[in-house]
């Protein structure tokens, strides 16, 4: 049987990417450890594949532990571009210059 997120987990990890301002990246791992949740990355990762329904939140904004974008979605280079992120190659963000220091 499948398991259904928890709406108050959901809205936890969705308050933490709403704060990583624009011009910032965070890690799926760091948003984790924000909310109490160290060891939880996938979870992160499984909520904001969902989030287009609980609103509109910035989660163009999250990138894997190594700055990899996220396969497929190829709007997301974009939209960090229009905030001042540029790549470093064709699918990582250059994490030392701009992963956001919480």
């Amino acid at each position: 049987m499948k398991r259904v997120l928890n709406e108050e987990l959901v809205y936890e990890v969705l308050s933490a990417v709403e704060e990583i301002p624009k011009g910032c990246v965070a890690t799926y791992g760091q948003i984790a450890s924000l909310i109490g949740r160290d060891k939880n990355a996938r979870l992160v990762g499984r909520v904001l594949s969902m989030a287009e329904y609980y609103g509109k939140y910035p989660c163009h904004r999250v990138v894997n532990h190594a700055g990899r974008l996220v396969p497929g979605w190829a709007d997301q280079a974009e939209l960090l571009h229009n905030e001042g992120v540029f790549l470093k190659d064709a699918s990582h963000v250059d994490l030392k210059k701009y992963q956001w220091d919480c």
